[in-house]
């Protein structure tokens, strides 16, 4: 395994200090480790390229561990009643439709640019979320959510053929 692909998992060491983070009302400890593995995140793409990394094991890895890294503090939230269960249900939703996608796919494909302003919106809407729940973070988690639906549409779009 790679030194990227070592990075993409060590975003799986913070979920449990998220956990304790909210159940013990620390919202800005939480805050603070679920951005160190949105940092992560973009340091394994970095090391990937830059070392020439990149790699099937990566590009499944990655997005895996970025759905479970946004979906565990989400879930948190829905038990604290800051998000709406059936906001976290469509983004479920759209993330098992479109890994169920990608497996069937003949090459692993990477994140589009609508796939990294997905993450982007939603690595934004779950920190305001912890932070500041309320009406302005539950706007913002909306709007992560139509971001989501829109990637995942966009992927699932069939694409014209290129000819050369």
């Amino acid at each position: 395994m790679t030194a990227a692909s070592w990075l993409t998992l060590s975003r799986l060491l913070v979920i449990p200090g998220i956990f304790a983070g909210l159940a013990l009302g620390e919202r800005h400890w939480a805050a603070s480790l679920f951005l160190l593995g949105a940092v992560t995140d973009a340091l394994d793409g970095y090391v990937a390229r830059r070392w020439q990394q990149v790699s099937d094991l990566g590009k499944w890895l990655d997005p895996l561990v970025d759905k479970l890294l946004v979906m565990a503090p989400l879930l948190a939230l829905v038990e604290l009643g800051d998000v709406p269960g059936w906001g976290v249900f469509l983004l479920l939703a759209r993330e098992l439709t479109i890994t169920a996608w990608r497996a069937q796919l003949p090459q692993v494909a990477g994140a589009n640019r609508w796939g990294k302003a997905k993450t982007v919106s939603q690595v934004g809407a779950v920190l305001a979320l912890i932070l500041w729940p309320g009406n302005i973070s539950r706007v913002l988690f909306g709007i992560a959510v139509v971001i989501a639906w829109v990637s995942g549409i966009i992927y699932l779009w069939p694409q014209p053929q290129k000819t050369r």
